[in-house]
């Protein structure tokens, strides 16, 4: 089979390295899966690079989610031949190859009406926005949700969800296509954070009140900006740094405003309840059946541009998710 290894640590046109490899085989709890599509994230550019909290020995392959079919599976496992999946693969044998062999709990079964580009772009997106708006700030009908970097790919699936929900959304984003996608994946109002204040119309879409929920991929500026246009009692996600600054909150003003600054570590909790990863895996699967989700996809690359592919996400020019089709 073909599978992409990073040979060496750079960047990734530099150290990624398309080679024939062995089939993996089938143990006992595992399942043999044929990949169909592969979902390319950030960090696995930071992983090319060795600047990544995993540091997977040399040679590895990157791809944290892909999607397939099951081929063979091994003694004692539930699946079965013929199923289509997703899965998440654990380096240093990743998603970015033909064939992949998983043990039979990190895979998930999706409906049929999905396609596979679909399949392998929502895992890691829209399990963390779920987890993130559903159960961090119990995000309710009739409340207002600020959405950061909404043509992305968690804030993409946070827009939806949040519709599905009941919630106002308001979406910013960074120039006007990115702004027409949010409004197109729901957003009630989409702000262009290049040119326009976001604080002051969030302020103005809720007579002054504030966002009741803010989801924060971006950090930096931005959650500066955020604790402007927070409501009293008002939940303000913390997702990630896309930003680059990891910025510092001045306790005094949660505790003037009265609103909580709340983590989001989808991967620690999937952890620590695999269980309720797969309920929220479960109903994310009836809301795309229902049409209230559907995954935000770029491209699909062929399996041989995988490269090209990452040196596009680096860019930052982006929106949604990158697909890798074997």
């Amino acid at each position: 089979m073909l599978s992409w290894k990073v040979t060496k640590l750079g960047e990734p046109k530099d150290v990624l390295e398309l080679k024939e490899w062995p089939r993996p085989k089938v143990e006992s709890g595992k399942v043999l899966i044929k990949v169909d599509a592969c979902a390319l994230n950030f960090f696995d550019i930071l992983l090319c690079q060795g600047k990544y909290q995993e540091k997977p020995p040399i040679p590895f392959t990157p791809g944290s989610e892909i999607s397939g079919t099951i081929r063979e599976v091994g003694e004692g496992c539930r699946l079965k031949v013929g199923q289509r999946v997703i899965a998440t693969p654990a380096k240093p044998e990743g998603g970015l190859s033909e064939w992949i062999s998983v043990p039979e709990e990190s895979v998930y079964v999706v409906t049929d009406s999905m396609t596979s580009s679909e399949a392998a772009g929502m895992f890691i997106t829209y399990q963390t926005s779920y987890y993130a708006l559903y159960h961090r700030a119990s995000l309710k009908e009739g409340e207002v949700l600020l959405v950061h970097a909404g043509a992305g790919g968690v804030g993409s699936a946070a827009i939806q969800l949040g519709k599905a929900r009941g919630a106002k959304v308001i979406a910013t984003a960074g120039g006007p296509d990115k702004v027409k996608i949010c409004k197109e994946l729901g957003a009630d109002v989409a702000i262009d954070y290049r040119s326009e204040n976001f604080v002051e119309i969030v302020k103005k879409e809720t007579n002054g009140k504030g966002a009741d929920v803010i989801y924060d991929p971006v950090g930096a500026d931005v959650f500066d900006l955020s604790r402007k246009c927070i409501t009293f009692d008002g939940r303000l996600l913390v997702v990630g740094f896309a930003g680059g600054r990891i910025p510092e909150a001045p306790v005094n003003h949660a505790l003037v405003k009265n609103y909580s600054i709340v983590g989001v570590h989808w991967g620690l909790f999937r952890r620590h309840f695999p269980e309720k990863a797969r309920e929220i895996h479960d109903d994310l699967m009836r809301l795309y059946e229902e049409g209230a989700i559907r995954p935000l996809i770029f491209k699909d690359y062929d399996f041989t541009k995988v490269p090209e592919a990452l040196e596009v996400l680096g860019d930052r020019g982006t929106y949604g998710k990158l697909i890798v089709r074997p």
